[in-house]
């Protein structure tokens, strides 16, 4: 099968390391279309050009190369300043279309789903949509929030469109399916698929970063408050003798100058934990199994969570996670038995829950075993670009479906 991927903002490309650009997002996209390469499809990736060093077309592995669209100035760009270019980035692929036609086209963000719609029209290509995150989650689950309903009203009827008008839409989990149907987008088209995990990198058994004696509590995250790192702060003050290892952010010759470290900083002062929190900038994403490997338990503690890439590298590498009951986290962790869910924002309950877990390495142990199974039976990229194809399938072969159910019917249906 010949696929067209869409990444209008976040390359395959870029490094993901903690605190980084793109996040999840693009190791999803990356380690995905590694996976169907492997599986014998042909994957384009097309992705914004951002610098003028970038090479008009990258292959990225076996089967998969990555076009980089000339749209917009080439440096990197917020997100929201994407969309004035989106339909320059359109024009471009219905040219490339319209020459080297392709089997599928998936679409990954919002701003991916405008411009491929733009090129597929009137080529009768069947398009994919996968959202990654909603705008009409976004105010919902911040704490100290810009974006109003009415800032973010233009996205979320893109968004609506988007859905309607595509011939598939991808969930990350359930939340995020059961969002897509009260924004009125049909049942029928949306499907689950989740992130995934690489399950020969993050492993129990390698290298491990360098620790302390005393208990490593350990987030890999963005320092903004609504991923937070200010409740795990505030929670260390009731849990005596452990450590609170954060990676993420800007490159470490850099933390003195950035305001959020400074600002966590200040927090940790003042909860007079500053000597017990260290913070490592930004890590590359070869040492992310080292570092997971010297935790003792993983916090992700955002407020609202559409990818669960850091809990399943770490219940991979068989170490627990105390994450929110959100978004992703909601499918991807059973409570108190591959790990443990807990309410956003509450560092009472929270210093709970992480003193009675460092108390009782039995539960761990139990957790961290329970973890790592459904990390490599449920998660594996393998499974997911199965699960991907699928959903490609049936929405390219209709034909061969009818005529395989229409030979299968008993005679004189």
């Amino acid at each position: 099968m010949k696929i067209a991927m869409i990444s209008a903002h976040a390359s395959p490309l870029t490094e993901h390391r903690p605190g980084g650009a793109g996040g999840g997002h693009n190791v999803h996209v990356a380690e995905l279309a590694r996976e169907l390469g492997r599986h014998g499809h042909h994957v384009t990736v097309y992705t914004r050009c951002d610098s003028p060093e970038s090479h008009d077309r990258v292959r990225l592995a076996a089967g998969v190369s990555v076009e980089h669209v000339p749209a917009g100035p080439p440096r990197p760009l917020a997100t929201d300043d994407l969309l004035a270019h989106t339909p320059e980035f359109g024009r471009h692929l219905a040219r490339q279309w319209n020459n080297s036609r392709p089997d599928i086209i998936h679409a990954h963000h919002w701003t991916s789903g405008l411009a491929a719609l733009a090129g597929a029209h009137g080529l009768g290509i069947p398009v994919v949509q996968t959202y990654h995150t909603l705008g009409i989650t976004e105010p919902r689950h911040k704490k100290n929030h810009q974006a109003t309903d009415t800032d973010l009203a233009p996205r979320i009827r893109l968004e609506r469109a988007i859905g309607r008008t595509a011939d598939a839409v991808i969930a990350t989990c359930s939340q995020q399916a059961a969002e897509l149907r009260r924004m009125g987008i049909s049942r029928l088209p949306i499907t689950t698929v989740p992130y995934g995990v690489d399950i020969t990198t993050f492993t129990p058994k390698g290298p491990t970063y360098p620790r302390s004696t005393a208990p490593r509590l350990l987030m890999l995250s963005h320092l903004t408050e609504n991923n937070g790192v200010d409740t795990a702060i505030e929670a260390l003050a009731w849990v005596p003798g452990a450590e609170l290892v954060i990676a993420g952010g800007p490159p470490l010759e850099d933390l003195d100058a950035d305001p959020q470290v400074h600002r966590l900083q200040l927090l940790a002062k003042q909860a007079d934990v500053i000597n017990r929190v260290i913070f490592l900038g930004r890590v590359t994403h070869h040492n992310v199994p080292k570092l997971l490997r010297s935790a003792d338990l993983v916090l992700t503690l955002q407020r609202h969570q559409p990818s669960a890439t850091v809990s399943l590298e770490a219940m991979a590498c068989r170490i627990p996670v105390v994450a929110t009951a959100v978004g992703c986290h909601l499918d991807t962790i059973h409570d108190n038995m591959t790990g443990i869910h807990v309410s956003p924002g509450n560092p009472h309950k929270l210093a709970q829950q992480l003193r009675r877990l460092l108390a009782d390495p039995t539960h761990r142990s139990a957790m961290s075993i329970a973890g790592l199974d459904r990390a490599r039976s449920r998660y594996p990229w393998q499974r997911i670009a199965q699960e991907t194809t699928t959903t490609y399938q049936r929405i390219t072969e209709p034909a061969t479906e009818l005529s395989d159910a229409l030979r299968s019917a008993p005679a004189g249906t």
